[in-house]
């Protein structure tokens, strides 16, 4: 998979999980934050840690 189509899917992912505004992050940030969502953390959690941990 591309760079750019992987990380398309990732932000499609994280709006699908409630993660809207997640245009800027990168693909590890979301990478990051998906993985805490499926673990049971909340998404805005999930997504301010992700951002703050790069």
């Amino acid at each position: 998979m591309t760079e750019d189509r992987e990380l398309h899917d990732l932000r499609r992912q994280g709006d699908e999980a409630g993660d809207e505004g997640s245009s800027k992050m990168t693909a590890e940030q979301l990478r990051e934050a998906l993985a805490k969502v499926g673990k049971g953390e909340d998404t805005q959690s999930a997504k301010a840690e992700a951002e703050s941990d790069q």
